[in-house]
């Protein structure tokens, strides 16, 4: 789906999952390479101590990565986040955020990997920072691309209005 980044931003805010955790996307780079996600402690995303929830913090990152990639690289890939661990640091009640960005060279290297048609599962690495910049969590993604072939890829719309139905 192609949308401009600042629609991805405004659905992201609204989704519902999103909203009943607490999580706010503050900006989407036009370019899709960078994102910023944040999340105040809430009573509703609180854990049993008084902390933050760790599915929250780790719902933070979950989608971001593929929805970056799947822009940059476009419909001609397949993009599919694979596995995922978290390393929980220290504790907070504080807000916590993270930029999420892909650089170019992981891009070219994508495009690299993946260009005779195979599998290629990139590595990415996310923190999760409080106010003061403290680590609070370590996130490392792992995600499938595969360049598609060229039969896969989504078909033009073909005008058929000439033709005759009789």
């Amino acid at each position: 789906m192609k949308v401009s980044a600042k629609t991805m931003k405004r659905l992201l805010n609204i989704y519902p999952p999103y909203l009943g955790a607490g999580i706010r996307i503050g900006y989407i780079r036009e370019d899709w390479s960078e994102l910023e996600v944040s999340m105040k402690a809430r009573w509703y995303n609180k854990n049993a101590v008084g902390t933050h929830f760790g599915g929250s913090i780790y719902s933070m990152t979950d989608p971001h990565i593929m929805l970056l990639l799947m822009q940059r690289l476009g419909k001609g890939y397949w993009v599919w986040d694979k596995s995922a661990e978290i390393d929980f640091i220290k504790a907070t009640t504080k807000r916590i955020s993270s930029i999420i960005s892909i650089s170019q060279s992981q891009i070219d290297e994508i495009r690299i990997k993946t260009a005779s048609g195979q599998k290629y599962l990139p590595e990415f690495d996310i923190e999760i920072h409080d106010e003061e910049m403290n680590l609070i969590a370590r996130v490392k993604k792992t995600l499938y691309i595969k360049k598609r072939p060229a039969t896969d890829c989504p078909l033009l719309l073909v005008n058929t209005s000439h033709y005759v139905t009789d």
